[in-house]
């Protein structure tokens, strides 16, 4: 079926079908100081920045904290709690002490030896595409694989573990409220089988992450225990896999919905991390864009002053969307060379695994404009099916045709 182009080159998010999800918060009366506020899933008000300056500022503080969100009774998104050991819910100082031993894995080097890896991969996965010919699905036949393959280099996990622990990671992700027993089970499936790696009780390849960790938990102050190490892995093995995932599909689908920005990559490939970096400004990774925090003291700042035991939402999605900072910041511009963008939060927890996403994200684009430079959707955009959940928000197919090669 013939797709209709998108006449206009300038292309806003309102002309990508579903890029937008309905916010998972309802909006709520000011407060006294006149900062407005939300109501969380979990019933709790909640102070609601979405000015960059004040979304990065507070992201700088090490008063709002993590952890009393991730309590029982605490203001959250999420129909649970997860162990306190988990990065993302860890504070300063714990939290450094946790994170910097992935360090040198996350690290540019450590990132850039995982790319000739990345790119065998992509081709190996866009020639059996290409195999299948036109309508050929490019997010299950190709998207899908990359990052979890690259993930099971990465930590040194055997490539056919990935039938377990992707189903596991994606429940968990999706975090859907309707079966509360059931989504626990998902997420305690995949702990217990991250904990079986680091204690040997499943293998790893003796070069990748898992046995480093674990052969290195002396070297931190006290020694990392099993629960912590598998806390550090778990953010890595599901972030690395779902939330990798949900970031590459939302950009080549938009890039794909809106044909004028393919074919602005097209004509001048240069534009790639560029444009990448434009899309991830734009592109919420789910529902919510940074977990919840509380403040820990009278928090005073840009904002004015929130009281200390307040519950507070740093809305970063909506940050990477102001005016003050970002020109007309609802129209995708591959060129744009602004403000850096809080898709990956900043300060304390912004998220360890970026570069490797952007390499991915990067390297996939790059060869798929190389590849094929006529690649189009097999359907409207509005026809793409999409899965719809807390943290994981993204197309699960992407139908193509004319794989024209260059």
């Amino acid at each position: 079926m013939p797709v209709a182009v998108i006449a206009d080159p300038r292309v806003t998010v309102a002309g990508i079908p579903n890029l937008d999800a309905p916010p998972a918060y309802q909006p709520a009366s000011l407060a006294a100081n006149g900062l407005s506020r939300i109501l969380l899933p979990s019933g709790h008000l909640a102070y609601h920045l979405t000015r960059y300056e004040h979304v990065q500022a507070l992201l700088l503080d090490n008063r709002a904290k993590r952890g009393p969100c991730n309590q029982e009774g605490g203001a959250s998104f999420l129909p649970t709690i997860s162990p306190p050991e988990l990065l993302l819910n860890s504070d300063f100082p714990e939290h450094g002490r946790l994170r910097k031993v992935v360090a040198r894995d996350f690290s540019p080097s450590g990132v850039e030896a995982l790319r000739n890896k990345t790119k065998q991969v992509i081709h190996q996965r866009l020639d059996a595409l290409q195999r299948q010919g036109d309508g050929a699905d490019l997010f299950t036949q190709v998207l899908d694989h990359i990052p979890s393959i690259v993930s099971c280099h990465l930590l040194g996990v055997p490539l056919g573990d990935r039938a377990y622990f992707r189903p596991l990671g994606h429940a968990v992700q999706v975090a859907s409220s309707a079966d509360v027993p059931e989504l626990l089970n998902q997420f305690w499936g995949i702990y217990d089988y991250l904990t079986d790696l680091v204690t040997g009780a499943r293998p790893t390849c003796q070069d990748g992450m898992i046995q480093r960790l674990v052969a290195a938990r002396a070297d931190s102050e006290p020694p990392l225990t099993d629960q912590e190490l598998v806390g550090v892995l778990l953010g890595v093995l599901i972030g690395g896999d779902q939330n990798a995932l949900s970031g590459l599909s939302k950009v080549v689908y938009t890039l794909l919905a809106a044909p004028p920005l393919w074919q602005q990559l097209v004509d001048d490939p240069g534009l790639i991390p560029n444009a990448v970096e434009e899309l991830l400004r734009l592109i919420p990774l789910g529902t919510i864009s940074i977990f919840p925090r509380s403040a820990s003291a009278d928090l005073e700042g840009p904002w004015g002053l929130i009281p200390e035991g307040s519950s507070i939402y740093a809305d970063a999605f909506a940050a990477n969307r102001d005016p003050a900072v970002f020109s007309d910041p609802l129209t995708i511009r591959l060129d744009r060379n602004e403000a850096r963008h809080l898709q990956f939060g900043y300060g304390l927890h912004n998220c360890m695994g970026a570069a490797l996403a952007r390499m991915e994200i990067t390297t996939v684009v790059q060869i798929l404009v190389q590849r094929f430079p006529n690649l189009r959707l097999a359907v409207p955009a509005d026809q793409v099916p999409w899965v719809n959940g807390i943290i994981l928000r993204r197309p699960s197919g992407l139908p193509v045709h004319d794989f024209t090669s260059s």
